[in-house]
């Protein structure tokens, strides 16, 4: 451990220069993969018929209660079934999953084949913890 605060401060320079490619990799790919709204602004997109909704839960999950309107395409299954989006191009595609955390790597391939693509942060769990309605 010694040895390791001996090199950070003898090479301090090339230690914060390495952090700051760290912090602006994780940043990219971070927006990379859409912006996170909130219920309250894919409430808003939803209202205005600005946006598409994807479920990338399972089917069992998307059944048990999901948000009117929502296409169900389970993450796995995404890459053999983009095509069924190609009407949504001039909306935006916002990605669902359980707590916000699965929809970076969908929307980093629907961002790569032309998509604009958002994420709901906290997922289908923030929209239930609203009180937003579902569908069952």
């Amino acid at each position: 451990m010694a040895d390791f605060l001996v090199f950070v401060s003898e090479q301090w320079l090339l230690v914060s220069l390495l952090l700051a490619l760290i912090y602006v990799f994780v940043l990219l790919e971070h927006f990379k993969a859409g912006k996170q709204l909130s219920v309250h602004e894919v409430t808003r997109l939803l209202n205005g018929d600005e946006a598409v909704l994807v479920d990338l839960r399972d089917a069992k999950d998307y059944q048990a209660g999901h948000i009117h309107h929502a296409i169900n395409i389970p993450l796995s299954q995404l890459p053999t079934r983009i095509d069924e989006l190609q009407g949504a191009r001039d909306k935006a595609v916002v990605l669902i999953d359980k707590l916000g955390h699965q929809a970076a790597a969908a929307g980093r391939q629907l961002r790569r084949a032309g998509f604009r693509v958002h994420r709901l942060r906290g997922g289908m769990a923030e929209w239930q913890a609203q009180s937003l309605p579902v569908v069952s």
